[in-house]
């Protein structure tokens, strides 16, 4: 397998990418690769950076935040993805985002204010779930008697933040857009917790009911897993749709070497430099230097 060559390292002024590890590139398997490529391009706002019979990759300023790959199997596990999630820089540009999606009749599945983001969701044309959302300042992050971060899922006004909007046409994600996080359906989120926070050294930052959220740098979430549609769960076998892979970005050689070992000793391997490994579900991550 070939390790993916970008990096987000130019998108670091994202409150995601600050942490010691954060999320890259995530790759789907589809089963129609030009529709998903276009929709991906022209309704989500992503650039084509690279195009083969067999694979597409998406992205912005060279960055690969979307990988698609043709040849995918009907799944045979509810486990697996519940959303990507974009991370744009601003308000504005979230603002600017729903305008396009307004003009253009993407519809939407919702739209939350989580005290700590505002986020909108939708999926694509196979179903994969996606979040396109920005972030509220840290020091504006509410928190809890204990420190700890404070999250909800409260209404997001539509129409004041269309008000933002510029009138300009969409002229697709700005350049400093990244891959914020990841959130998976999981069989059981305390063995979630035993592989995320115990094996890889993810902190574990909010409790949901049925949900868990971890990061790394003490970010609201880099990776969550929920049991809302998948409790006792299997895990996913090859080749089927949806999500394939996802990167874990290390910023730097000591935050690598130190995963690196985690990602080791949790049952991972290793080939051409490239370490692998797979949750329990069979969510499969591939750890790449910043």
């Amino acid at each position: 397998m070939v390790a993916t060559i970008e990096r987000a390292a130019s998108a670091a002024t994202l409150e995601a990418h600050k942490a010691p590890v954060f999320i890259g590139a995530v790759t789907l398997r589809t089963h129609d690769l030009p529709a998903m490529t276009a929709y991906y391009r022209d309704a989500i706002g992503l650039r084509l950076l690279r195009q083969d019979a067999a694979s597409a990759d998406l992205g912005i300023g060279g960055r690969v935040l979307v990988r698609l790959e043709a040849g995918a199997t009907r799944p045979t596990s509810t486990t697996g993805l519940f959303h990507l999630a974009i991370l744009l820089p601003s308000r504005r540009d979230l603002a600017n985002w729903l305008r396009h999606a307004a003009v253009t009749r993407i519809p939407l599945e919702g739209a939350s204010d989580h005290l700590v983001s505002e986020a909108l969701y939708l999926s694509d044309p196979e179903g994969n779930g996606i979040e396109i959302y920005r972030d509220r300042k840290r020091a504006e992050w509410p928190r809890k008697p204990d420190g700890s971060i404070a999250m909800a899922t409260e209404r997001l006004d539509l129409d004041k933040l269309l008000g933002e909007a510029d009138e300009a046409a969409y002229a697709g994600m700005p350049e400093s857009t990244g891959m914020g996080h990841i959130h998976l359906r999981v069989g059981d989120t305390q063995a979630a917790e035993a592989f995320y926070r115990d094996l890889l050294g993810f902190d574990l930052m909010v409790h949901y009911p049925g949900a868990s959220f971890l990061s790394s740098g003490g970010y609201h979430h880099h990776i969550a897993g929920n049991i809302w549609g998948s409790r006792g769960a299997g895990p996913r076998q090859p080749g089927e749709a949806g999500l394939d892979r996802f990167e874990l970005v290390a910023r730097d050689e000591a935050g690598f070497a130190a995963m690196r070992q985690r990602v080791l000793a949790a049952g991972g391997s290793e080939a051409e430099g490239v370490p692998t490994v797979t949750d329990p579900w069979n969510n499969r991550m591939v750890l790449v230097r910043g």
